[in-house]
């Protein structure tokens, strides 16, 4: 079961909580597993595909998913209140770990950023092979800029792009959406804007948006997803399976796969190698 983050009208905090009673009812012989994890992990319907082949290889767990940024996914595991994060931030989640916070901290996958804009191109980046650099003309150009503002993984490696240009963007062409990944590209279509996104998320909406890809392939794009079991959660034992099974080779070939059909390439590329708490 995925349940979609109520942005604007509950507080985040109360979602653990309404999952965890909403799921009683439904899981009276399984024990809930809560799965902490990013947008675009559920707008691209990547866990349509994968929960349900966890739940058929461990029918003692039911999987409920709370799709937040990673930052407030993090925060999730660090309360308690999920028993596995699935997250794209490698300093925050290396700090995690070290915090006591997560047992292991496991590769699963990884696809790449890309910044995408209006198709006129005003800021001129198609000629950017580097995305500090495409940045830097954004800032000097004053053109429309729509960051995430959630402190998401995309977010973070938003900002840490920002550092390598020396600069803070700021003003009234810097705009911060406090949304998801859709939501915000939603927004940039509207505005004409620009913005920094995971590819699966642009490739699933781009036949609805007027965006394209205008910089990639830059090394510091590269946009690694790991999985974290939580240390002492409620369902440690849930946790560390689900851990241990996206990571195998059954869920390393669905995740692979996911896509292929629908947009003619994978959206994530597996590249686990074991996950032992």
């Amino acid at each position: 079961m995925i349940i979609s983050d109520l942005r604007g009208s509950i507080p985040r905090y109360l979602i653990a909580g309404s999952i965890i009673l909403s799921g009683c009812a439904e899981s009276k012989e399984r024990t809930r597993v809560i799965l902490a994890s990013t947008t675009s992990t559920e707008d691209t319907g990547l866990f349509g595909e994968l929960i349900p082949a966890f739940e058929n290889a461990y029918p003692e767990f039911k999987v409920f998913v709370v799709a937040v940024g990673t930052g407030q996914a993090l925060e999730f595991g660090r309360r308690g209140d999920a028993d596995v994060v699935l997250v794209h931030a490698p300093p925050a989640e290396s700090a995690f770990v070290a915090e006591g916070h997560g047992t292991v901290r496991c590769q699963v996958m990884q696809n790449d950023f890309v910044i995408v804009g209006p198709p006129d191109d005003p800021a001129r980046l198609t000629e950017r092979r580097s995305a500090a650099v495409a940045l830097k003309r954004i800032a000097d150009a004053k053109a429309l800029f729509v960051s995430r503002g959630d402190n998401s993984g995309t977010h973070q490696k938003e900002l840490s792009l920002w550092r390598q240009t020396g600069l803070q963007p700021a003003g009234s062409w810097y705009l911060s959406a406090g949304q998801g990944m859709a939501e915000t590209l939603q927004l940039v279509a509207e505005k004409k804007a620009y913005t920094l996104t995971d590819r699966a998320s642009y490739v699933t909406t781009r036949t609805q948006l007027p965006l394209r890809i205008l910089v990639e392939g830059d090394s510091l794009l590269i946009n690694q997803y790991s999985v974290i079991p939580v240390a002492s959660s409620v369902n440690q034992r849930g946790g560390e399976a689900f851990a241990e099974w996206i990571t195998d080779s059954i869920a390393q070939s669905l995740i692979g796969r996911f896509g292929r059909d629908q947009y003619a390439a994978g959206l994530f590329h597996p590249n686990a190698r074991g996950c032992k708490p």
